[in-house]
């Protein structure tokens, strides 16, 4: 479909979309990202931060996670100005990344950008809608709040040294292929304990068959406890193996969560990776507080933000943890 904004533009040219965005596009996918991030930077100070590339692979998990929610749209030369990835986890949906190229920037692009991928999350069944933003780029703040957006917790990115543990847990990757469709089952059905309406399951196998890194799975006693979806792969274009990053983490309890970091630990060690990467929501303070108290370093800040009327559950005291990335 095309949409009518190029009449609302204040300069000349045209842009239509949505379009699906498939990995053909991952070229340039990447040139808007690296120059609208880049661009952001600057205009926050940061004259000499150049935003990279993201991994081939990696924008292929964000696309084929998104099942039909990664949207593109295009110039009047054809060429890629704008992009908005929307993913959802059974009721849980949120949009990233998304960008608009800095020359079509504050000329409306941006409002339809946001508007179409809320548009195709309600039309989807999410029940929660958001995105995370740089806290201290006010203007990204605005603007969401303008289209809606009210903000929530800090999400803080932590992070632990590897070092191999006494003992391992169950890893899915090294199961058999029913073993695996087994366990991924019993864990969905941990988190619609935890979280009715969420489901992790595509995420989980999406990361095995691309070979991205696995799932810790924390079993007692035939009962699944916990697990954590992690990815190993390098997140940027060219670089190492520097972090692992854990995208879902779910538990009965937070003392589950301490075994799981010290199993996320080794898994890293065991894979060439230096460090575990936690995206930590703030609402879970007293867990937050534990991770620290054990050694774990403060890295990167970004802001939660939901849609008015699509708000995130409740985190009930003891009622077990869902820490869910919204980032890639």
């Amino acid at each position: 479909m095309t949409v009518g904004i190029a009449k609302h533009l204040k300069r000349p040219g045209s842009v239509s979309g949505p379009y699906p965005a498939t990995v053909r596009d991952v070229a340039s996918l990447n040139a808007v990202f690296s120059g609208a991030f880049t661009d952001r930077y600057r205009k926050d100070g940061l004259i000499g931060v150049h935003v990279p590339n993201l991994s081939s692979s990696i924008w292929r998990f964000a696309i084929e996670d998104a099942d039909g929610g990664a949207m593109l749209w295009r110039g009047d030369r054809e060429e890629v100005v704008a992009f908005n990835i929307c993913h959802l986890s059974g009721t849980e949906g949120w949009m990233g990344p998304l960008a608009v190229s800095p020359p079509m920037q504050g000329h409306g692009l941006g409002k339809t950008v946001v508007s179409e991928g809320t548009r195709w999350l309600e039309a989807h069944g999410a029940t929660v809608i958001g995105l995370e933003t740089m806290p201290r780029t006010v203007d990204n703040i605005g603007f969401y709040s303008s289209l809606g957006f009210v903000p929530g917790h800090l999400t803080i990115t932590i992070t632990v040294e590897a070092e191999y543990a006494e003992h391992r847990i169950i890893q899915l990757g090294r199961l058999s292929e029913s073993e695996r469709a087994d366990l991924v089952t019993r864990c969905s059905a941990l988190t619609y304990e935890i979280a009715p309406g969420y489901d992790f399951s595509r995420e989980i196998n999406l990361t095995q068959s691309l070979g991205l890194g696995d799932t810790l799975v924390l079993e007692r006693g035939g009962s699944v406890d916990g697990f954590a979806l992690c990815h190993t792969a390098p997140l940027v274009e060219g670089r190492g193996r520097d972090e692992l990053r854990v995208l879902k983490l779910v538990t009965r309890s937070e003392e589950d969560v301490d075994t799981l970091t010290t199993q996320l630990a080794d898994y890293a060690r065991r894979s060439g990776t230096r460090r575990v990467a936690i995206r930590m929501q703030g609402g879970y303070s007293n867990l937050y507080g534990q991770l620290i108290k054990r050694g774990a370093r403060v890295r990167w800040t970004d802001l939660r933000m939901t849609l008015a009327g699509h708000p995130e559950p409740a985190q009930a005291q003891g009622a077990g943890v869902v820490l869910s990335n919204w980032e890639i």
